[in-house]
């Protein structure tokens, strides 16, 4: 019992990094803007864009973390 409480407790603050870019991201409004523009993009689109970039990071930092902590076990 308790190695299944510690598989599922284990890695649960690692995963709210996936949180963060889901939120980044939820709210148009906050980035619903033409300025201030990046090499002629509007804010809207390099926003987003970036966004792809720090989510697949994020993503492969939560996986690497979970992954090193599920093979200690």
């Amino acid at each position: 019992m308790t190695e299944l409480q510690d598989r599922r407790g284990g890695g649960s603050w690692w995963y709210l990094l996936l949180l963060v870019q889901f939120v980044a991201v939820l709210w148009p409004p906050f980035y619903n803007k033409a300025e201030p523009a990046l090499a002629g993009m509007p804010f809207f689109y390099w926003y987003q864009l970036a966004w792809i970039i720090i989510g697949a990071v994020l993503t492969a930092i939560v996986h690497f973390v979970t992954e090193a902590r599920a093979r200690d076990r």
